[in-house]
C-alpha cells in the first residue's frame, strides 16, 4: 500500500491527479459528501447550540469502510476536496468520519496541473472551521426553514396534491421574482408610437439610411410630419467623426459563464455546471465554482506568451480585474483554461465547446481595446427644424474582436455599418420617409441565465447554488421552462414617396419566447402564501443579509450558531401563529363571464387533480360541465375565449375502418377513441389540433399493425428496407441508416417509391457535403459542413485551417490534423 493516501469527491478528479502524482501515492473519491443530516427527521437539536445530527448516508457506508481501511494502511492522509465552503466541509466530515487526526493534511488547489499539485503538498493547512461552519449554518437554516415551514403549507394550503408543497429560502425568492414579472407581463399596456426613417439614393448605386431621433406619440403627429417634407430638400447639414474604442469583459466566473453559455450555445444552467465540472476534473479548466474575475501572474504571463505568439505583439494589452462582488475572494481566480497554448481540450463536442467559450473569453481579457472610428451624418430638411441622423462606424484595430465579443440578454441594436462617403453641403435625393407603428413591450420573462443574474446583482445566493435552485424550482413544478409561441398583429405604415403620402397595413409576429421560465398555477399560490404570512422568508433584502451572515461566518467575524438563532427565533413564533390560526388559503375561483351557448357562468380554479375551468354550478338537476387547462395557461390569467376553446374536447376527427374517431382528455392524458378502445396521443400531438391521418397511425401502432420495426418494403441493394417510429417521429431505415419521414407524411399511406425517394435525397445531400473520401480508410472524410470544410474522423470533427485547401487534403494529411 501506498504511504500516501489522497482523498477527493469525483472519481474523474482522482484519475487525473493520480497521473500527476508517483506511486507513493494512493489516490481514492468519496463520492462527494459522506455524512448529512437525517432524511426523515429535523436532526438539528435547536435547544443545544443548533447541533446537527449527521450520520453517515446509506449508499456510502461500503465507501467509509474502504477509506478507513486503506486510512488505517497509509502513514498520511491528505484531504483534496474542492476549494471552497462545500469542499472543506466534504474534507471535514471524512476526518470525522473516518476518525482522523486533527492534523491530518488539507490542501487546496484552484485547478488540476502538476504544478498545482506540486505547491499544494509543499504548502499543507488545517481545515477551516470558519469555512466548515459557513457551510452549516446555511444547511442547518435551510433545513430549519424546510422542515417547519412545508407541513404548514401542507396543512394550509389546500390545493391540488398539497402534500407534495414545499418552501426553501433561495428557492422561494427565485419563484417570487417569475411570480412577479408574470404578473408586469399581464398588467403591461402596450403603448404605439411611431418611427420615422429615411432612405436616399447616391451616386453609384449607393443607399443612406437616417432616421429621425424621436418617436411621434401619435398617427396625427407622424402624418403632419412627413406632410411637411412633402417637396422639402435634403442635406448634409454636419458631419461629425469621433474616435471609439470597446474594451473586452472580464474572465467568466461562475454566473457570467451560465449566462454566456446560455446565450451562445444554449445550455441551462445545470448542463453548464455539469460539463464544466468535466472539464475541470480532467485538468482542462480552473475551478469553475468562482466569483471572482481575477487572473493569477502566472495565467497572466501565460496569456500574454498564447497572444504574442497567435497575433502579435500589439494584440497583448494586461488588464488586472477586481471583482465588484464584497464576497469574492480576490486568492481565487476566475474561471479559465489551465494551458492557454491548449486549443482541443476533449472530444465531446459539448465539453469541447464549452472550453473554446472559456479560452476565448479569457485571452479576450488580456487583449487590446478594439479602435473604432464612429460617423454621425446629420440631415437637414428645408421644410421643418427637425433634423435626421444616419450613423456609421468602421474598425479601424480589430484588437480582442478577433477573438470574442460578449453577447447581451435581448439584444435588439444592430451592428452598424460604414456609411457612404459624404460631405457637407451634399444634396440628397429622397427615395422615402415612412413612419412605422411600433409597441411598447413589457420585460422579458426570464431565462435560467438571467435569472442568474438578478438574483446575482441582488447579492441573493451563491456561485455553487445556482444550479441547484432552478433545478428544485423547477422539479417541485413551481415554475416551468417551456416555449411560447408568438401571435400576429398589425401595424400601420404611412409612407411619403414622390410626394405622396400611402398608408399600408403590415403583419408582425410578437410574444414569442423560447426557453423562458413561466410560473404555474401552484407556483403562484404558494408564492401568494410566502409573501402574506412570511414576508422575511421571500425578502429580497432580507435573503441577501443572509447571505452576507454566511460571509462573515466564513470570515470568523460571526458566530454560526449566533446567526441561526438570530432568524429562527422568530420565525418560529411566526411558524406557531399561523399553525394556530384559522388561515386556510385556498385558490378561490375566477370568474370569468357567461358561456354564450348555455348562460351558465364559467369560472377558473385549481382542484385536486390541478388547475380547470367549469361551466355552471352543481345542483340536484344538473352537474357542470369541466375541462382541464392547457400546459402553460393560469387559473389567473386565463380568458372566457381561452377557457370555451378547452371545451371544444370531445370531439370527432373522422372515421377509420367504418368506426368513428373521438379526441378526448382523460384522467392519462390525452386520447383518440376508437372501436370502444383508448389509444393514447404521443407528448407532441395537440389533441385541438391534431388530424385524422395522425389518428390513424396512432391506432396503428398501439395496436402492433405498425411495429417499431414496421411493415416491411421489399429489399434495397440486397437489404432490407422497413418503416417505424422513434423518438424523433416515423421513419424509414436501410443498412442500419435511419431516414425521417417529411412533415406531413404518416408511415400509414407511404409507399416503397416513396420511401425510395426519401433515401435518394438524403444520399443527394450527403454527397454534396462530400469533399473527399479515401477507399483504403472509409472512416475519414473531408466534409462541407454550414460552418466551413472539415475533416470527420468517426465521431469526430476537425476543423481545417482557413489557408487550406480542402480538395488537396490526403489521407496522411488529414489524420495529422486530427492528432493521430
Amino acid at each position: 500500500m501506498s504511504k500516501n493516501l489522497v482523498i477527493v469527491e469525483s472519481p474523474a478528479k482522482a484519475k487525473t491527479i493520480e497521473g500527476y502524482l508517483g506511486n507513493d501515492f494512493t489516490v481514492k473519491s468519496s463520492f462527494g459528501h459522506v455524512r448529512d443530516l437525517p432524511d426523515k427527521d429535523l436532526g438539528v437539536d435547536v435547544k443545544n447550540g443548533y447541533a446537527p445530527a449527521y450520520e453517515i448516508s446509506p449508499e456510502k457506508t461500503k465507501v467509509v469502510n474502504e477509506l478507513k481501511k486503506i486510512a488505517k494502511s497509509s502513514d498520511e492522509v491528505w484531504l483534496a476536496t474542492d476549494d471552497d465552503r462545500e469542499g472543506e466541509a466534504i474534507s471535514w466530515h471524512l476526518k470525522e468520519a473516518l476518525g482522523l487526526s486533527n492534523n491530518t493534511k488539507r490542501i487546496v488547489f484552484r485547478e488540476i496541473t502538476k504544478g498545482a499539485l506540486q505547491k499544494a503538498i509543499q504548502n499543507p493547512r488545517s481545515i477551516d472551521m470558519d469555512l466548515v461552519n459557513a457551510q452549516q449554518a446555511r444547511r442547518v437554516l435551510d433545513r430549519l426553514v424546510g422542515y417547519e415551514l412545508s407541513p404548514v403549507l401542507w396543512r394550509k394550503i389546500k390545493i391540488g396534491n398539497n402534500s407534495a408543497l414545499s418552501a426553501g429560502r433561495v428557492q422561494s425568492v427565485a419563484v417570487r421574482l417569475i411570480v412577479e414579472r408574470e404578473r408586469d407581463i399581464d398588467t403591461h399596456e402596450s403603448k404605439s408610437s411611431y418611427k420615422v426613417t429615411a432612405r436616399f439614393d447616391l451616386e453609384g448605386g449607393k443607399v443612406l439610411e437616417a432616421e429621425l431621433p424621436k418617436n411621434f406619440e401619435t398617427e396625427t403627429e407622424a402624418r403632419a410630419f412627413l406632410e411637411k417634407c412633402k417637396g422639402a430638400t435634403f442635406s448634409i447639414r454636419n458631419l461629425e467623426v469621433k474616435p471609439g474604442k470597446k474594451s473586452p469583459a472580464p474572465p467568466f466566473t461562475t454566473s457570467t459563464l451560465q449566462q454566456e453559455a446560455s446565450r451562445k450555445l444554449s445550455f441551462s444552467v445545470s448542463q453548464t455546471m455539469t460539463v464544466a465540472q468535466k472539464l475541470y476534473e480532467a485538468g482542462k479548466i480552473s475551478y469553475m465554482r468562482t466569483d471572482s474575475t481575477n487572473l493569477s501572474e502566472e495565467a497572466l504571463q501565460k496569456a500574454k506568451d498564447q497572444i504574442i505568439n497567435e497575433y502579435g505583439q500589439k494584440y497583448h494589452y494586461q488588464r488586472v480585474y477586481k471583482t465588484k462582488s464584497e464576497s469574492a475572494q480576490e486568492a481565487h481566480e476566475a474561471i479559465r483554461p489551465t494551458n492557454f497554448g491548449e486549443l482541443k481540450a476533449s472530444n465531446d463536442r459539448n465539453e469541447q465547446r464549452l472550453y473554446e467559450l472559456i479560452w476565448k473569453r479569457a485571452i479576450a481579457s488580456q487583449m487590446s481595446d478594439a479602435q473604432l472610428e464612429r460617423t454621425i451624418a446629420t440631415v437637414g430638411i428645408s421644410t421643418t427644424s427637425e433634423e435626421l441622423i444616419a450613423q456609421g462606424e468602421i474598425i479601424k484595430f480589430d484588437g480582442f474582436l478577433k477573438v470574442y465579443l460578449e453577447s447581451k440578454d435581448d439584444e435588439e441594436e444592430e451592428t452598424k455599418g460604414m456609411l457612404p462617403p459624404l460631405k457637407i453641403g451634399q444634396s440628397l435625393l429622397l427615395n422615402l420617409l415612412k413612419a412605422t407603428q411600433k409597441f411598447s413591450r413589457p420585460k422579458p420573462r426570464f431565462t435560467e441565465a438571467s435569472l442568474v443574474k438578478q438574483l446575482e446583482e441582488m447579492g441573493i445566493g451563491r456561485p455553487s447554488t445556482y444550479a441547484p435552485t432552478l433545478s428544485t424550482i423547477i422539479k417541485r413544478e413551481y415554475v416551468v421552462k417551456q416555449d411560447k409561441k408568438g401571435q400576429e398583429r398589425e401595424f400601420k405604415e404611412l409612407v411619403l414617396k414622390q410626394n405622396e403620402i400611402k398608408e399600408t397595413i403590415g403583419k408582425e409576429n410578437f410574444g414569442a419566447e423560447k426557453a423562458k421560465l413561466f410560473p404555474t398555477n401552484t407556483g403562484m399560490v404558494v408564492n401568494d402564501f410566502l409573501v402574506e404570512l412570511f414576508p422575511d422568508v421571500v425578502d429580497y433584502s432580507f435573503t441577501a443579509n443572509v447571505e452576507k451572515e454566511f460571509d462573515e461566518i466564513a470570515e470568523g467575524k460571526l458566530s454560526w450558531q449566533q446567526m441561526i438563532d438570530g432568524f429562527y427565533q422568530g420565525f418560529h413564533q411566526k411558524i406557531g401563529e399561523v399553525e394556530g390560526s384559522k388561515i386556510l388559503k385556498k385558490a378561490e375561483a375566477r370568474e370569468l363571464g357567461l358561456d354564450p351557448k348555455s348562460g351558465k357562468p364559467v369560472s377558473a380554479r385549481i382542484g385536486k387533480f390541478g388547475p380547470y375551468v367549469q361551466i355552471g354550478e352543481a345542483t340536484e338537476d344538473s352537474k357542470p360541465q369541466y375541462a382541464n387547462l392547457k400546459k402553460g395557461q393560469l387559473v389567473e390569467t386565463i380568458t372566457l375565449e381561452e377557457a370555451l376553446e378547452l371545451f371544444a374536447l370531445p370531439r370527432e376527427v373522422g372515421f377509420f375502418e367504418d368506426k368513428s374517431m373521438i379526441i378526448g382528455v382523460g384522467k392519462y392524458g390525452p386520447y383518440v377513441k376508437h372501436d370502444d378502445k383508448y389509444y393514447s396521443l404521443d407528448r407532441n400531438d395537440d389533441p385541438y389540433t391534431v388530424e385524422a391521418e395522425r389518428c390513424i397511425e396512432i391506432i396503428r401502432l398501439k395496436r402492433g399493425d405498425l411495429a417499431n420495426e414496421g411493415e416491411g418494403l421489399g429489399e434495397l441493394e440486397g437489404k432490407p428496407l422497413t418503416t417505424g417510429t422513434g423518438r424523433y417521429g416515423p421513419y424509414v431505415k436501410h443498412d442500419d441508416k435511419y431516414y425521417s419521414l417529411p412533415k406531413g407524411k404518416t408511415l400509414q399511406s407511404l409507399t416503397r417509391e416513396e420511401a425510395l425517394e426519401i433515401i435518394q435525397k438524403k444520399r443527394e445531400v450527403e454527397n454534396n457535403k462530400t469533399i473527399r473520401e479515401f477507399p483504403e480508410n472509409p472512416t475519414v472524410k473531408v466534409l462541407r459542413g454550414p460552418y466551413g470544410p472539415y475533416i470527420a474522423v468517426g465521431k469526430r470533427n476537425i476543423k481545417i485551417p482557413k489557408d487550406t485547401d480542402p480538395t488537396t487534403l490526403t489521407l496522411e494529411d488529414c489524420l495529422k490534423l486530427a492528432g493521430s
